[in-house]
């Protein structure tokens, strides 16, 4: 028998021809198209506010929470060993160290904090950049942020309000009153009904008020409850009046939990960082929030919110995978040359840098039409309009580009490791939740029929940047001849319009605020020769110049 001699060297496991390893990045200095939008859209203390945080996202140990929160995903425990109901939902430590972070700077409160001063800008590029830390988080995070307007509907509610302005995060089960900071969640949809709500079931009895404001007793179920573990619940219910909403917290008056039970969690596609949770109330307490019979538009502040939130998830996410692009191609060779070198991958990766940065102008640009809108009704009406566009073109973008991100890092970028995949799995979601593709197209229609003030600001914007492209005025045109036709034709075409409608905005953005090279060929792309893939650029495209913006 041969003794076996143990080799000092693994001959076999060399690894060679592969990017270093990831760096400590700056997402706020390292982010030159960020810095650059919000020079010329918002007030100079925003970037001042961003820049710690930028700082601090790109430390390993945070991107590190980030894949540690979606490794070990929420376990509900509906009962104690006892037998009785507990409704609560367990995540693992990074996931809280997340959301300590964000709320522990106030990104949740910052839009009602500086309101109409650059508070929404602030708020929408700082979950530009927290969702390059982990999508998921930033749903509570977002929530929480777009109940502040429904919130001021509800009689005698300082205290919610003062509390949704905390910065000391507290996930722990308690009654609302005691603690500083509160979260809240939003539960709408039905299995019946889904996007149409106004089919809910779920029915609300009046009952004697303990206290200020009218209390009633719901009863029902609701198929989807993001962020279950929340203070209290944005929701919705028939009354003898109709559809009414209402706020659901935790606890009741007299600090007994609310009998809100969790039936059971999503087993999602995308992130599981996030619980996703159907409920049923159970003769839950829940206090009126506006007119009864005026649920919709009672609610509809907070969605408005929380659309443009959702257009701007998508814009974080393609800016963290172009990056993870980019070092990867630039630290691996092929053919004897480095990837980013090869004039294939420079296209692909040109590309997806000018979709990022068309999403991200567009984002911002309906946040300072927040902050202006009560001043200025032409900033009013683009507020109405943008939120809509953004969440419907933005997300019709992302699988798409997250898969060919992925598809640049060849089988490394399939596999759970890189933050690519994770990423894939999440493209859908935002296109998903607060309307899915086809409700914000009659959205958007309801819109150009209800508030026709917010097409003539959107054409004052295109018109603005006329005479710089010629297959930007062509579209301009277009656009123009579509919207004169009838309510039938219209409805037909509503995607289209909405996907015109976007690319021509983002167009018109790129013309008056990004370098030429940026804008020239988006309008060549996109608005010309469009292609459904891609990295179909011109021959003699501004490669150089373009993916110059992707160093610090």
């Amino acid at each position: 028998m041969t003794d076996y001699a143990p080799r000092t060297e693994l001959t076999t496991h060399c690894v060679e021809n592969q990017p270093a390893a990831d760096p400590e990045r700056d997402l706020w200095k390292d982010d030159r198209p960020l810095r650059e939008t919000l020079s010329q859209f918002a007030p100079a203390w925003v970037g001042e506010r961003l820049a710690p945080l930028g700082r601090r996202l790109g430390e390993p140990h945070i991107q590190r929470w980030g894949e540690q929160a979606n490794r070990f995903p929420p376990q509900l425990h509906a009962f104690d060993r006892h037998g009785r109901r507990l409704d609560e939902v367990d995540y693992h430590p990074a996931y809280h160290a997340l959301m300590a972070l964000a709320i522990g700077d106030g990104w949740h409160a910052v839009a009602w904090e500086r309101e109409h001063d650059g508070g929404h800008q602030a708020h929408v590029a700082a979950l530009y950049l927290l969702t390059q830390a982990e999508p998921g988080f930033c749903c509570p995070i977002t929530m929480t942020h777009a109940a502040m307007p429904v919130l001021r509907q509800l009689p005698e509610s300082e205290g919610w309000q003062h509390r949704l302005l905390g910065r000391d995060y507290d996930p722990a089960a308690i009654p609302a009153e005691r603690k500083s900071t509160n979260t809240f969640g939003m539960a709408m949809t039905e299995k019946q009904g889904g996007s149409d709500v106004r089919r809910n079931t779920t029915r609300a009895r009046p009952v004697t008020s303990p206290g200020t404001g009218e209390w009633y007793r719901l009863d029902g179920h609701k198929w989807f409850c993001s962020a279950p573990m929340s203070d209290a619940f944005l929701t919705l219910a028939q009354t003898d009046d109709g559809l009414s909403c209402f706020l659901a917290p935790r606890f009741t008056p007299d600090d007994r939990r609310n009998a809100i039970e969790i039936q059971r969690l999503k087993d999602k596609c995308g992130n599981r960082a996030n619980a996703s949770a159907e409920i049923e109330y159970a003769g839950a307490w829940a206090q009126l929030v506006g007119e009864p019979g005026r649920g919709v538009p009672a609610i509809l502040e907070m969605v408005q919110q929380t659309r443009l939130d959702a257009a701007t998830a998508p814009a974080g996410m393609m800016r963290q995978a172009v990056n993870e692009v980019w070092h990867h191609v630039k630290g691996r060779r092929v053919f004897d040359r480095r990837l980013a070198d090869q004039p294939l991958m420079q296209r692909v990766v040109a590309d997806l840098e000018i979709e990022t940065e068309a999403s991200l102008m567009l984002a911002m640009r309906g946040a300072r039409a927040m902050d202006r809108s009560r001043s200025d009704e032409h900033e009013a009406a683009l507020a109405r309009l943008l939120p809509a566009l953004g969440k419907f073109w933005h997300n019709k973008r992302g699988p798409a580009f997250m898969a060919e991100a992925m598809e640049c890092l060849g089988g490394i970028g399939y596999v759970e490791e890189t933050p690519l995949a994770r990423l894939y799995r999440e493209a859908p979601v935002n296109s998903i939740w607060e309307g899915s593709g086809n409700v914000i197209c009659l959205d958007v229609l309801r819109i150009m029929e209800r508030h026709p003030a917010s097409i003539a600001a959107l054409r004052q914007e295109l018109g603005l940047a006329r005479g710089h492209h010629a297959a930007f005025d062509a579209a301009i045109d277009s656009l123009d001849e579509r919207l004169a036709a009838g309510p039938e034709q219209l409805q037909a075409e509503a995607r289209w319009l909405a996907q015109c409608m976007a690319q021509t905005l983002q167009a018109a953005l790129l013309i008056r605020h990004a370098p030429h090279a940026i804008a020239d060929t988006f309008c060549a792309t996109r608005l010309a020769n469009a292609s459904p893939i891609f990295g179909v650029l011109p021959a003699d495209a501004p490669l150089a110049a373009i993916l110059e913006r992707l160093e610090a």
